[in-house]
């Protein structure tokens, strides 16, 4: 199974940016999916979550900012991320939640998104 993850970049204050993951391997990405970030001495932090149902969740520092999806024909989860802020900075990776597999959890390599004010 790999998730590769796509679509980072340097973009200015107040821009947009859609990330991709594309699911390999055999398995569905119409699993529980998310997207985290990263930033050098913190932890890892959930941004934006999918249920199998569709079902979404947002942190609250994206909410109304960022939208996440996903393309069950191309096998592939989105993250829109619109009016990007600074603080917005840091390397992003994809997770899948193998339901039928004990809730195995599979990353992606992780894209690097930097704002600049």
């Amino acid at each position: 199974v790999q998730l590769q993850a796509s679509g980072g970049g340097l973009v200015q204050t107040g821009g947009s940016l859609r990330l991709s993951c594309v699911v390999s391997g055999g398995i569905s990405s119409v699993n529980p999916m998310a997207w985290h970030r990263q930033v050098p001495g913190k932890q890892r932090e959930l941004v934006a979550s999918i249920r199998s149902d569709g079902d979404t969740n947002y942190a609250d520092s994206v909410k109304g900012r960022f939208t996440i999806s996903r393309d069950s024909a191309k096998n592939t989860a989105y993250l829109q991320m619109n009016s990007l802020k600074p603080e917005d900075t840091a390397v992003y990776y994809c997770k899948l939640i193998d339901r039928l597999r004990n809730w195995k959890v599979y990353w992606g390599q992780g894209t690097q998104v930097t704002v600049s004010s």
